[in-house]
């Protein structure tokens, strides 16, 4: 045999013996295989973010309390503002390298490519949802609540069943909508409002009997905003599944594992509950609506 066809038959056989042996090589135990395709290495302050160097955080504006203070996300203070920056460093980016950007609430969760790396702003993890885009784990277990004037005839009510015959109002594209619809049932169709300070005001001028938010904005209307009305009861969790708030994410996002891991690591260090009961103190309980 000529020597240059044996040269090329062993350089044949030696690249399939290393093909072979690459094909049957243990995976590394560094958890990479266990990452969706084309996820982020989680590098601190190193993720491929909307902004180089820079983690892009969306909220709706006005940013309410108690998730918020002062209709300013940037300063820390409420409880979303401060979950952000906790997340924010977890992932290795400090308060200076946190850039905020006015997301309309609907907008956050509508398919399409976004201009945030993740939004905060009460949006219920939902099969639904995940259709468009991507969660990560729920930062906060949340239930549904009624705001009523003490003196509207929904604030007596007990049951859900004393709810059916009264005017109900929520924010369009929310679960506290949902509620409504779905486990209410009212004869009278649901007010519908662009931004719970629509709700709030309709509230206010008697043009609906009572709203339907999440559980702390009820407490912190009652006890802040709208005075004379009062926290009537909350919706029971009769799916053994807690309603969660979750940090949205672009539907393909590379840094979802990335958030994900950041959120399960302040769940487990106590951290999102000590900033729970620092701004949330005040929702400790209504009565339960059966």
């Amino acid at each position: 045999m000529p020597l240059d066809n044996r040269i090329v038959r062993l350089a044949v056989c030696s690249t399939v013996v290393l093909a072979a042996t690459a094909a049957c090589a243990p995976e590394s135990d560094d958890g990479a295989g266990d990452k969706p395709a084309g996820a982020s290495s989680c590098a601190p302050g190193k993720l491929s973010t909307v902004a180089s160097g820079k983690l892009t955080v969306g909220t709706d504006k006005p940013a309410y309390a108690p998730w918020f203070k002062d209709d300013d996300p940037a300063n820390g203070q409420g409880f979303e503002s401060a979950v952000a920056y906790a997340v924010a460093k977890r992932l290795g980016y400090g308060k200076p390298r946190v850039a905020w950007r006015t997301v309309p609430f609907n907008s956050s969760f509508a398919p399409g490519a976004k201009k945030f790396d993740f939004d905060i702003n009460q949006v219920s993890i939902s099969a639904a949802r995940k259709k468009a885009v991507a969660f990560s784990s729920g930062y906060y277990d949340v239930r549904q609540a009624v705001v009523a004037l003490k003196s509207s005839k929904a604030a007596g009510a007990k049951t859900v069943a004393d709810l059916k015959d009264v005017k109900l109002g929520a924010q369009v594209g929310t679960t506290s909508l949902d509620f409504i619809n779905d486990l209410v049932e009212p004869r009278q169709k649901p007010a519908v409002y662009q931004k719970n300070d629509f709700a709030k005001s309709a509230l206010k001028n008697g043009q609906v009997d009572a709203i339907v938010v999440d559980l702390p904005t009820a407490f912190y209307i009652t006890g802040a905003e709208v005075t004379d009305a009062e926290v009537v009861g909350q919706f029971e969790n009769s799916t053994g599944t807690p309603e969660q708030f979750g940090l949205v994410l672009d539907k393909e996002s590379r840094l979802t594992p990335c958030v994900t891991d950041a959120v399960d690591a302040l769940r487990k260090d106590g951290t999102l509950a000590s900033l729970e009961k620092k701004w949330l103190s005040e929702a400790v309980d209504a009565p339960v609506l059966k």
